[in-house]
C-alpha cells in the first residue's frame, strides 16, 4: 500500500470522477486507475463502483478513506517537522473562522503570511463557532477565529482573546427604528427577528440576553449564514443583532445603538497538544505565543 495510492482514492471520493481526480493528481487516467485497481487487489475489496454517469463509494470505500486521509495528514506533519528542523516551513496550515471575526484582518494576515510561507498549502473554513472548537480538538484545523457571548470561554483548546464588542440592531431603511439613535432590548421585544440557528454561540449571545432582562422575541427565520441575515432585514422582513464592528460592512441597512446590549468575546485558538509548525508560525504572524492558553 502506496501513499501515492491513498491520494488518488481521496482524490476519487472527493470529485466523484476518475477524470477529475487524474487532472487534480496531474496523472493520466488510466494511470490512477490502475493504482487504484491495485490497492483494491490488495486490500481484497472494492473502493468504488462506477456507471458511465457517477462514482461512488462503497461501504468499503467509505470505512477506508477516513484512515488513508490520516495516513495522508501523518505523513504531511512528518515532512513538515523535518522542513522545520532545517529551518522551513512548510505544509498545511487550516484555518478556521466565523463569517463575522473583525478582530483580525483574516485576509490581510493571510497575504502577509503567504509572502513570507509561500510553501504552506492554506485551507480556509467558515463554520460555527462551537463546530470550530471541535474540529481543533480533533486536529481538522489548526487555528480558528471565533466569537463566544463574554460568560462562555473555549474549552480543551488553547486560546487568546483578541477583542471585545457589541451587539447593534440592525433594521432595515425604512423600519420605523431606523432613525432612532439608539433603542434598548424591550423595545426590540415585540420585532420579528432573523438570527442564527438555535443552540449556536453566535444566537446564544442574543438570548442569553432577553433571558436576563425577562424578555422573550419572536425569531421567524434562522439561517446559517450572517451575510443572509441582512438580506432578510434589508427588505423588512425582521430585525437582527449583529457585532458593532461587523455590521458596517452590510449593504442597504441601517444599525442602531442599543443601550443594554450583549457583548461577546473574540478569540484564536489552537490545540493543547499537537502544533504544526505552520500553525505556529500563522500564531508568530499574529504576535501570538503559542504557549498562551
Amino acid at each position: 500500500m502506496e501513499l501515492q495510492q491513498m491520494r488518488y482514492v481521496v482524490a476519487v471520493a472527493e470529485t466523484n470522477s476518475f477524470t477529475r481526480a487524474a487532472e487534480r493528481c496531474l496523472v493520466v487516467q488510466s494511470a490512477l486507475s490502475h493504482q487504484i485497481a491495485r490497492l483494491e487487489k490488495e486490500l481484497g475489496a472494492r473502493l468504488f463502483e462506477r456507471t458511465s454517469r457517477r462514482v461512488w463509494l462503497t461501504p468499503a470505500g467509505e470505512a477506508f478513506l477516513p484512515a488513508a486521509r490520516q495516513c495522508l495528514d501523518a505523513a504531511e506533519r512528518a515532512a513538515a517537522e523535518v522542513a522545520a528542523a532545517v529551518g522551513e516551513v512548510r505544509g498545511r496550515l487550516a484555518v478556521g473562522l466565523i463569517p463575522t471575526v473583525t478582530a483580525v484582518d483574516i485576509p490581510g494576515a493571510l497575504r502577509d503570511f503567504r509572502e513570507r510561507y509561500p510553501h504552506v498549502r492554506i485551507r480556509l473554513r467558515v463554520g460555527a463557532s462551537d463546530d470550530l472548537v471541535e474540529q481543533v480538538k480533533e486536529g481538522a484545523i489548526d487555528v480558528a477565529f471565533l466569537g463566544l457571548p463574554t460568560t462562555a470561554r473555549p474549552r480543551g483548546v488553547a486560546a487568546h482573546e483578541l477583542a471585545q464588542d457589541r451587539l447593534v440592531a440592525v433594521v432595515a431603511p425604512d423600519h420605523p427604528l431606523a432613525g432612532e439613535p439608539e433603542v434598548d432590548l424591550r423595545r426590540l421585544s415585540s420585532e420579528v427577528f432573523v438570527d442564527l440557528p438555535a443552540g449556536t454561540a453566535g444566537r446564544a449571545q442574543s438570548d442569553v440576553a432577553f433571558e436576563a432582562a425577562g424578555l422573550s422575541r419572536d425569531v421567524a427565520f434562522e439561517v446559517t449564514s450572517a451575510d443572509f441575515i441582512a438580506r432578510l432585514v434589508g427588505p423588512g422582513l425582521a430585525v437582527a443583532m449583529l457585532p458593532r464592528a461587523y455590521a458596517p460592512q452590510l449593504a442597504g441597512v441601517v444599525t442602531i445603538e442599543v443601550a443594554d446590549a450583549p457583548a461577546r468575546v473574540e478569540y484564536v485558538i489552537w490545540s493543547r497538544f499537537t502544533r504544526t509548525p505552520a500553525a505556529t508560525a500563522f500564531l508568530a504572524a499574529l504576535d501570538i505565543t503559542a504557549t498562551e492558553s
